[in-house]
Order: C-alpha cells, then sequence, then structure tokens
C-alpha cells in the first residue's frame, strides 16, 4: 500500500464517462463533504497517479487516499460506497474474494470507453462540486 499526505481523495480517469459519473454519484451522496476529486489528466492527478504507479496515459484503475493510505479497483469503489450514507450495506461485499471482485473490476474498466463512451476533454465538475476538485 502506498501513502499520500492528502486524505479522502478519489483520483479518477476525467474523460470516462462512467468514471465521471461515478465522481458526481459519489458528490452527491456525500453529504459530510468528505471526499475530493482529482482527474488523472490534471496536474495534481498526475503526480498522484504516478506515485501510485499508475499510468496517467492509460490509467486501469480508479484509486481512493483513505486513512492516508492508496487503495485500488474494487476496495477502492467499496471504501468509497461504504462511506456513504445508505450505502454502509456495501461494506459487506469485502467478504467477496479480492481476486473475483477486482476481475469484475478489470472487466469493466477495459470496457469502459466501448460500453459508457469518452469524453473529448476532461469533465468539468459545475460550481457545486468545483471546491472539492484538486487540480
Amino acid at each position: 500500500m502506498t501513502h499520500w499526505p492528502d486524505d479522502d481523495v478519489i483520483l479518477y480517469d476525467g474523460v470516462c464517462v462512467f468514471c465521471s459519473r461515478w465522481v458526481r454519484f459519489v458528490a452527491t451522496r456525500d453529504v459530510e463533504r468528505r471526499f475530493r476529486f482529482t482527474a488523472i489528466q490534471s496536474p495534481y492527478g498526475t503526480r498522484l497517479a504516478q506515485a501510485f504507479e499508475i499510468d496517467p496515459s492509460d490509467p486501469d484503475t480508479n484509486a481512493v487516499v483513505h486513512g492516508g493510505v492508496a487503495h485500488f479497483k474494487s476496495d477502492a469503489a467499496l471504501i468509497v460506497l461504504g462511506s456513504l450514507p445508505g450505502w454502509r450495506w456495501t461494506r459487506a461485499l469485502f467478504a467477496v474474494p479480492k481476486p473475483l471482485r477486482d476481475g469484475v473490476y478489470t472487466l469493466v474498466a477495459r470496457n469502459r470507453y466501448r460500453i459508457f463512451g469518452k469524453y473529448e476533454e476532461c469533465f468539468v465538475p459545475d460550481a457545486s462540486m468545483r471546491a472539492r476538485v484538486m487540480e
């Protein structure tokens, strides 16, 4: 696991339609405004990705820094979901073996552009989210 000084930061692919919807989903439900977001295409996101050995030009995972530790793939998604009101039940999915969870995650991640589409340029959050974006 990799440590990072900023906490509760979600690293995502800003040109991925699915990933950008994920960010909006989290932001809408994160009533405590705990999580902040950074696109892998931003200067901060690129530094974060490189620190985690994620290729910024071909990201294969999202990541979340939680408790000072970076989590990837299904662990990242479940940590975020499990922190949201009404979604804490998803913590039970940690009982599913990690290779199976990550296998499903990887299948979706590899096909995300084909299934969900891709923006021409990085997703720009609306004004209500802008204060939570780290660039």
